[in-house]
């Protein structure tokens, strides 16, 4: 809801002051909790916290008054109320109501929970307003990243993060990068080289970069009451490549209502996986953040994991195979096509039970909701796909000179070939496979997920309208066709674009690797090389076991590989390219001869 102000450039120098202010509110906190000893005195730090919320309160009075319409203000602005209600029944009762507790600690604590409340709720308005701002909406959106990202570079080089020294700067960025672009490749053991506290920075990185810092802002905007305006729903409609506009909020909160339970379902089915595995603590505590942190990793298709060889060890449970290649599976479908297939079974679901107590309504039922053309293509590709690698898989290495030891099973095949179109968790050692299945693996994360998903690569749509542009160009027909459908030419540019703009930034990273790894180590080869860069391009996150001895000049380039990847060739072109007018005429056309 948009606020009608009367003193404009009061409520301009309100905002730059809030947002200062949040910004104290944020390094208060690092300086707290980050180093192993406050570097100021924590009297002071509270002190200076207190004086922080008397500026956020003073600007809300301001605010209230400088409003045209005081009941627009309130309305638009509710949960506030219950906000500091709790504050000051937090800080009048810290003496008498929390039991032996201090009402020192107490105190703090309640304004740092506001606080933080306080920060996070103006950084999701605020990128839901740059979204929708008018501007280039893809560099509001790779802005984003590249703020993420260095926040969790910066978090992540605190002494507290780390459980030796502190990270340096560009292995701190690589790894926030990887999270936050969801690829996986680490240069640091994420269970070993990490404190609890940097291992929570890294999940919130992959939650945060998986989903859109966008989306997270939407959710909190519609959790919160606030009504979209139709530039925001426009904005919001590009951000999730939806096809209508009227069902943008429905969509929003369907993925954060799957989102939540989908992971929540996953973690509670990984908790047993961790008994009885040796090296492993058997704690409860230590279990379920095992259990959420792999359960985020997988549907975010970050392929974090919490021990130095993957899954391998974990290779004989059955929730492997069947949760977290659920899960993998899920997150890479994208939120389209899972809001798609919901829609269908709610409706079916409808249908039934209208046509079961209400048999008057039976003549007069609308027709069913129908698979889009985008879900067919997506299952049908990522069905085909799953089931074609796990057999090629399985054919070379059992085949082809793999060591006996080393072969891959059925179910390992198939974990393969479901990981490494986007996830890059593993349950057999990559560098031990042969260099057929490791061509498969790389043809796999070139292709990767699904539009709208996680994933990386040219996608699976990319992959079926290229394909069948081949097709109709064989059959002499005009058109690419698909299910009875026709897909139209300018997506039909898009898909060609994209796989070629994917192709060159692949050999582009290949050979730039090429020269800053040059010699490299004996036990790697260029086919090590690419399978590095097709990875980081990807967002996939498998590895021959070459990423920690990558050069800086290594880490540098597998940085902006995976940024590429995560954000789109076709996306960083659009912003380049977004205030380019098309031309309004045509050369003659000239005969020429191709193939």
């Amino acid at each position: 809801m948009r606020i009608a102000y009367k003193d404009r450039k009061l409520e301009a120098a309100i905002v730059a002051i809030k947002a200062v202010t949040s910004a104290l509110v944020v390094a208060s906190f690092v300086v707290l909790f980050g180093f192993d000893e406050p570097l100021i005195p924590k009297s002071i730090l509270f002190t200076i916290q207190l004086g922080l919320l008397l500026i956020f309160l003073a600007g809300k009075v301001v605010r209230f008054f400088n409003a045209v319409f005081k009941k627009d203000y309130i309305v638009a602005n509710w949960f506030e109320i219950p906000l500091l209600l709790a504050l000051g029944a937090t800080v009048l009762g810290s003496r008498w109501w929390f039991g032996g507790a201090e009402p020192e600690d107490v105190r703090h604590l309640g304004i740092g929970i506001y606080l933080i409340i306080e920060v996070l709720v103006k950084v999701c308005m605020a990128s839901v307003g740059l979204a929708a701002s008018g501007k280039n909406p893809t560099k509001t959106l790779i802005a984003s990243f590249l703020v993420l990202i260095i926040a969790g570079g910066g978090l992540l080089m605190l002494p507290k993060a780390s459980t030796g020294e502190p990270l340096s700067f560009v292995d701190a960025l690589f790894t926030a990068t990887s999270a936050t672009c969801v690829t996986g490749l680490v240069v640091k053991d994420t269970g070993q080289d990490f404190t609890f506290m940097g291992q929570m920075i890294i999940l919130a990185l992959i939650q945060l970069g998986g989903l859109g810092i966008v989306v997270f802002g939407a959710v909190f905007a519609l959790l919160l009451g606030q009504a979209f305006s139709i530039r925001e729903s426009v904005a919001m409609q590009d951000v999730l490549s939806a096809q209508t506009l009227s069902r943008i909020g429905n969509m929003i909160v369907f993925i954060f209502v799957a989102t939540v339970a989908i992971e929540a379902a996953g973690a509670v089915l990984l908790y047993p996986m961790w008994d009885n595995v040796p090296g492993v603590p058997t704690d409860v505590q230590f279990r379920w953040f095992c259990s959420i942190f792999h359960s985020i990793s997988a549907f975010c298709n970050a392929g974090f994991g919490l021990f130095n060889d993957s899954l391998i060890r974990y290779s004989s449970q059955w929730q492997v195979y069947t949760v977290i290649a659920t899960l993998i599976i899920l997150g890479g479908l994208g939120f389209g096509v899972l809001y798609n297939l919901a829609d269908i079974a709610a409706n079916r679901i409808q249908r039934f039970f209208k046509r079961l107590f209400y048999k008057q309504y039976r003549l007069q039922m609308e027709f069913p909701r129908r698979m889009r053309l985008q879900t067919k293509i997506v299952l049908s590709i990522s069905v085909f796909m799953i089931v074609l690698g796990a057999v090629m898989i399985l054919l070379f290495e059992q085949y082809a000179g793999s060591p006996l030891d080393a072969r891959p099973d059925i179910l390992g095949a198939f974990f393969q070939s479901v990981t490494s179109r986007t996830a890059g968790f593993n349950t057999v050692d990559i560098a031990g496979m042969t260099a057929s299945s490791k061509i498969v693996l790389i043809m796999w994360m070139f292709i990767g997920g699904s539009p709208g998903s996680t994933a990386g690569g040219i996608k699976t749509v990319t992959l079926a309208v290229i394909v069948m542009m081949v097709i109709a160009t064989l059959r002499k027909r005009a058109e690419v066709e698909m299910f009875h459908r026709s897909v139209r030419p300018v997506v039909v540019g898009r898909a060609i674009t994209v796989a070629m703009l994917f192709v060159v930034a692949l050999f582009g990273t290949t050979l730039a690797l090429s020269v800053t790894e040059n010699p490299l180590p004996v036990q790697f080869a260029i086919l090590d090389v690419m399978f590095e860069a097709v990875s980081a391009l990807g967002t996939v996150g498998l590895t021959t076991g070459m990423t920690p001895t990558l050069t800086g000049a290594g880490k540098i380039i597998i940085i902006v590989a995976m940024l590429v990847g995560r954000l789109g060739p076709l996306t960083l072109l659009a912003a380049l390219t977004f205030n380019l007018k098309p031309v309004r005429y045509n050369y003659p056309d000239e005969a020429i001869i191709v193939g």
